[in-house]
Parts: structure tokens; C-alpha cells; sequence
């Protein structure tokens, strides 16, 4: 991972633990913000501990043993040898929606899903780009990161929600109005910053690691289209996990995406492509 993308993250991580104890303080002066600071400090400990088993369970996903799928773990072996880290445990996830995804806090504690439908709609070298991206984001400590995120942010419209019914009633209606509505939208655009920028990322590991961009590009327009025609029983909360939002279509654009517009992922893996050639 490039330091400018380094820096970026963790400036944006900055800004939400600053949102989180900037509401602490509107609370309750110094002593809310030490409320703040312990409870984004208790909820991200519980996150890097356990996340990973939670995401799994919640989709169902079962340990795929190498005597079922021989070529899969192979694939897997022979990325993460080339990549310089420890083989995960790999899980299947049964669904018709192609898709994958990785979680855990480290490479020596991490796991790469993927589902039924990604290996019955995507050619083998497709499927190993795309096990390239996730083993990406597993090097680039990026499920650890997101996870810090989604739980910073979802902390930060907690608490600034309870501050309406907090504290002093005299308070400015301006300053309800940003802890009901401006802070809250503000948290979530950092996060799904984190969020587009940790994909670019891994796209760029995941070209590098398999030698095969135009594969990842395919594969990624092949998943985005049955996104929109696939419906994946998939969380809110974990959609930014995947490869592309199993709730693509129902997503706003922009700012408010948890991933880069797919065309410009493409177009940046073309790039790469012939850049290589």
C-alpha cells in the first residue's frame, strides 16, 4: 500500500475519532470526551477480536476442506506464497450472487470468502484475480482498518443521537440540528471514504499478485451486473466488505458509494494492463 494512500486513511480515521470526542465534549466538557475516548476504545477492541467470526456466521459461511475444492485452495496457496503471507482458512458462502470477500484483524488471523455463484459465473482465472483483491486486502490491513471505521462511525451517531436528550436544553437549535442530522451523514461520508479508497488499493495488489488486471476488470463488471439482477441477502452494515456491494443497486453514487465506481476501477486496471504489456 502507497504511503499517500497510508496517509489518507489514516487522516480520515483521525477526523472520525475527533467527530467521536468533539461530541463527547458538547455532552459533557473534558469528562465527555473522556467517555467518548473509552467507549470508541472498548468498541473497537470488540471489533478486532471478533469481527471476523461475526461476519462469517452472519452469512452462513462454511470452511471449504481441500479435498472438495482442490484447484481453490491451490489458487490460494500460490497467491499468498507469491504475496508473502500465511495462507487463510477459505469459506464458502451459498448464494446465487457471485461475490467475495475478506475479513479478520491480520494476516496470521484472517479468512477469504467466496460464493457459490463467483464460481459458477467466473472463469478460473477470474476467480483467482479476485482472490488476489481479497488477499490484497488482507496485506494492506484493510478489514481491520474498515472494521475501526464502521465501528467509529456507527458510534459516532449513536452518542449523537443520545445528545439530543442530554445536557443542557438551552443549547442552540443549530447545534441539535448538527448532532441530529450534519454529524452523523459527516461520520458516514469519512467512512465510506476509508472505504472507496482501500479498494483502489486492493485492486492495484490484486492485478500485481495474479498478473492478470483485464481478469480482475471482467470479473468486476461480470459481478456488478449480477449485483443488479442477483438479489444477495446481504447486511447494510457489511456491504463494503465485498468485492462490489451486493447492494449495488440500490446505492446512491458518489459520496455516498462504499466503492469507487466500477467503469473506474476498470479503466485504472486497463491502464495497468498496458502499462505491463
Amino acid at each position: 500500500m502507497n504511503l499517500m494512500n497510508t496517509a489518507k486513511t489514516f487522516a480520515l480515521l483521525s477526523v472520525l475519532t475527533g467527530i467521536l470526542l468533539a461530541i463527547g465534549y458538547y455532552v459533557g466538557g473534558s469528562s465527555g470526551v473522556l467517555v467518548a475516548f473509552a467507549l470508541s476504545v472498548v468498541i473497537n477492541f470488540v471489533s478486532y477480536w471478533w469481527s471476523d467470526k461475526i461476519v462469517l456466521k452472519m452469512y452462513g459461511a462454511k470452511t471449504v476442506e481441500r479435498k472438495d475444492a482442490p484447484w481453490l485452495h491451490d489458487t490460494v496457496e500460490r497467491l499468498c506464497k507469491d504475496a508473502g503471507l500465511p495462507k487463510p482458512p477459505i469459506y464458502l458462502v451459498r448464494t446465487n450472487a457471485p461475490n467475495a470477500f475478506a475479513t479478520g484483524r491480520n494476516p496470521q488471523h484472517a479468512a477469504v470468502a467466496v460464493t457459490t455463484g463467483l464460481m459458477d459465473a467466473l472463469e478460473k482465472d477470474e476467480v483467482a484475480a479476485v482472490l488476489a483483491h481479497e488477499i490484497g486486502h488482507v496485506a494492506n490491513r484493510d478489514t481491520l482498518i474498515s472494521t475501526m471505521a464502521a465501528t467509529l462511525a456507527g458510534a459516532i451517531t449513536w452518542i449523537a443521537h443520545a445528545a439530543l436528550f442530554a445536557g443542557d436544553r438551552n443549547r442552540s437549535a443549530a447545534g441539535a440540528l448538527a448532532m441530529m442530522i450534519v454529524v452523523p451523514i459527516a461520520a458516514s461520508l469519512v467512512r465510506l471514504a476509508i472505504s472507496r479508497s482501500r479498494e483502489f488499493g486492493a485492486d492495484t495488489f490484486g492485478a500485481h499478485v495474479s498478473g492478470q488486471p483485464l481478469k480482475l476488470a471482467s470479473a468486476l463488471q461480470k459481478i456488478e451486473h449480477a449485483a443488479r439482477g442477483v438479489r444477495m441477502n446481504a447486511e447494510p452494515a457489511t456491504a463494503h466488505m465485498f468485492i462490489i456491494n451486493p447492494l449495488t443497486a440500490e446505492n446512491l453514487a458518489g459520496l455516498f458509494s462504499t466503492h469507487p465506481p466500477t467503469a473506474e476501477r476498470v479503466r485504472r486496471l486497463k491502464e495497468m494492463a498496458k502499462e505491463g504489456s
